[in-house]
């Protein structure tokens, strides 16, 4: 572990070929309430990420604006002025700057205002070079909403984001989408993609009590995040590269996960950040469609599942009955 500008910093090498991708994974923690306070640590980081050769940086959920809280009406006040499009001339002078050379794209998520009155989208959004990172079209809204985001967010429905990279073709889905089987299945089988990209501000807290077992746990979601991200990988055979925020909520003391990491399409973890402490996670030479082929040459799922199943409609679903 290193340490640079006050991030612990965890790096290492997949393999020896530079023209494949190395990846920055920003284990942070979002305080709230002060955008202002996230942009310089996003900034901070990404800058770290350009100087160690990052080919993509990827921050958490809510990353600019951190999480609700109760409060509704202090809540929506500073939600209204965090929106990412009141930070685009911050994006535009400070971020898109550093891409190039080695750094192609930075991956953040943030809220933009909704058509109706007091609700947002939850939008993730890849910066590169184009002014138009923002648009429906090069955006993933977040399909799933827990809890309170019900409250405050709208659903992006039907909204998927695929990027064709030179290292590979990635999906995106935001946090609780992950736990949807159907969505992962659309991404691996019908849009062949070689990574999802899983940004998330995922809780730690949350209790199973199975006491005839002499079982308790008060970290039941975020064990949940330990179990499905190398489960989903493997089911699917792709890879994960999951960004999720760590460390207490600012008003509400509510504790995030962490565990940033990578997942080969093996399931295997390649690579974990803390469940504690911020970290900046760096693997460089990742081969994500080499690892891909390799574990599909052992056994293909998609091939073995299109034996048995056809699809409907568009393709996205798909049905066991006989034509």
């Amino acid at each position: 572990m290193k340490t640079v500008d006050e991030f612990l910093i965890a790096e290492r090498s997949y393999g020896d070929d530079e023209s494949k991708l190395s990846v920055g994974l920003a284990n942070i923690h979002a305080e709230v309430p002060d955008v202002e306070a996230n942009k310089d640590k996003i900034l901070r980081a990404a800058s770290i990420f350009k100087e160690r050769g990052v080919n993509i940086a990827v921050f958490p959920e809510f990353c600019l604006s951190g999480y609700f809280w109760g409060e509704r009406e202090e809540c929506l006040a500073y939600m209204r002025e965090a929106v990412a499009e009141n930070h685009a001339d911050w994006i535009e002078r400070e971020l898109q700057p550093l891409l190039g050379d080695d750094l192609e794209a930075i991956v953040l998520n943030n809220l933009t205002a909704a058509k109706e009155k007091d609700r947002f989208l939850n939008r993730t959004f890849v910066v590169g070079r184009d002014a138009d990172y923002l648009a429906d079209e090069n955006t993933y809204d977040k399909v799933f909403l827990p809890g309170i985001e019900k409250d405050y967010t709208e659903s992006g429905r039907d909204d998927r984001l695929l990027l064709q990279t030179r290292h590979g073709r990635l999906g995106f889905t935001t946090c609780y989408d992950y736990l949807f089987s159907e969505l992962l299945r659309e991404y691996s089988i019908v849009q062949e993609v070689d990574a999802i990209v899983q940004i998330a501000s995922w809780r730690a807290a949350g209790g199973r009590d199975y006491p005839g077992m002499n079982l308790r746990t008060d970290h039941y979601y975020g064990e949940l995040w330990d179990y499905v991200m190398p489960a989903s990988s493997a089911t699917n055979q792709i890879w994960t590269i999951a960004c999720n925020a760590v460390g207490a909520h600012g008003v509400t003391g509510a504790p995030f996960w962490g565990g940033s990491g990578i997942w080969a399409p093996s399931g295997i973890c390649l690579i974990q950040a803390s469940h504690v402490n911020e970290e900046l996670v760096i693997v460089h030479n990742v081969d994500i469609e080499g690892a891909t082929e390799l574990e599909k040459d052992d056994f293909d799922y998609a091939f073995d599942f299109k034996q048995i199943y056809r699809p409907l409609t568009d393709g996205s679903t798909f049905t066991r009955e006989l034509a």
